[in-house]
């Protein structure tokens, strides 16, 4: 995402390495075509296995897929890799190479990454999945929708029809962005799915080192927000702030206080980055303020309301997976809206029209 300041290599390998209260890591295959298994593989050499939880995700293709652009490498499902029936093999293959790059021979949790539909609904896919973990190559499975946010009515769909395969799902949620994540919640908790919330941070703003006149990167991801963004956040973050105060937290353990005060909701991750600028706080700093939130709950179900409401983005934009205004054929991250699906939203009160539109 080219997000604040490149990092050397080996002052990443030391802020990846577990310990010092962070003793969960996660890793995707497809970041760096591989690169970033290995990166990790080498911030955990020497570190005692049983001493920490790794998450990998596996479902892009750059082994035999090519890539297209900004839009990355296609996923395993795509009709022009393979059908259905090499599905499995494709999982078996792409788990054990992240793995052999890792150097550990099991993950605590896979993650099926960035799903298109066939990801969500196919049991081809899902017995692949289960294929692995009753191999002893992971000891749970989960779903990771995205990149970008969405795919609410296809992550409700996923659980239903295969929650007894799924242990986790990932969603986007924090105080300034509780929608569409939210949506997704009670679905979870009825299927006896845990929640990793991603974005905690909203796009750094929570680490209170992103300032209006902020400098960007020239490819920083960010730059993509609509203007405005860091006025608009930080009028709300002060808003917020005086909960911080009261119960002696800093904005950061705020987001992730009130994320996992959703039933739901048991692991938070936001992305840490080494902002531009003298004033920016180290990446060590936020790593360590992450480390030391505090485990047990402090915000009330009044606070919890009262900040959503100030965060409040309810149709603040296009939201990618089913739609009710998707016309044309199925892309990648973005389809129409089934019937199928519309049983699916009836069963949950959410009205597609209304609660998955973009306002105006």
């Amino acid at each position: 995402m080219h997000f604040g300041e490149p990092l050397e290599e080996e002052r990443l390998r030391k802020l990846l390495r577990p310990g010092e209260g962070i003793e969960t890591v996660m890793t995707a295959d497809a970041y760096g075509a591989g690169e970033a298994d290995s990166l990790l593989g080498e911030a955990l050499r020497g570190v005692e296995r049983e001493s920490y939880c790794l998450i990998g995700a596996i479902g892009h293709d750059f082994y035999k897929g090519t890539r297209e652009g900004a839009k990355g490498y296609p996923r395993f499902t795509d009709g022009r890799l393979r059908d259905e029936s090499g599905y499995a093999d494709y999982i078996r293959m792409a788990t054990e190479a992240s793995l052999e790059r890792l150097g550990v021979e099991q993950m605590d949790l896979l993650l099926l990454h960035n799903p298109d539909r066939t990801g969500y609904t196919s049991e081809a896919v899902w017995e692949g999945m289960a294929a692995v973990r009753d191999a002893g190559l992971t000891r749970m499975l989960g779903v990771a929708p995205g990149p970008a946010n969405g795919f609410t009515l296809d992550v409700i769909d996923c659980m239903e029809r295969f929650g007894e395969l799924i242990d986790w799902a990932m969603v986007i949620l924090s105080p300034m962005e509780p929608w569409p994540g939210e949506l997704v919640l009670g679905a979870a908790a009825a299927n006896d799915v845990q929640v990793i919330t991603r974005v905690v941070d909203y796009g750094g703003m929570f680490h209170d080192d992103v300032k209006p006149g902020h400098e960007f990167a020239e490819w920083d991801h960010r730059k993509f927000r609509p203007a405005g963004w860091v006025q608009r956040g930080m009028d709300k973050l002060e808003q917020m702030r005086p909960y911080a105060e009261r119960h002696g937290l800093s904005m950061l353990q705020l987001a992730c206080q009130w994320n996992l005060a959703h039933e739901a909701v048991r692991c938070v991750a936001p992305t840490l980055i080494q902002e531009i600028g003298a004033d920016a706080h180290t990446i060590e700093h936020k790593r360590a303020e992450l480390a030391t939130l505090p485990t047990e709950p402090l915000l009330s179900d009044a606070e919890v309301a009262e900040l959503r409401a100030i965060g409040d983005n309810t149709g603040s934009m296009a939201l990618k997976g089913a739609s009710a205004g998707h016309e044309g054929a199925p892309q990648p991250d973005r389809w129409p809206l089934s019937e199928e699906l519309s049983e699916v939203a009836a069963r949950w009160q959410i009205t597609p029209e209304r609660d998955l539109a973009m306002a105006g």
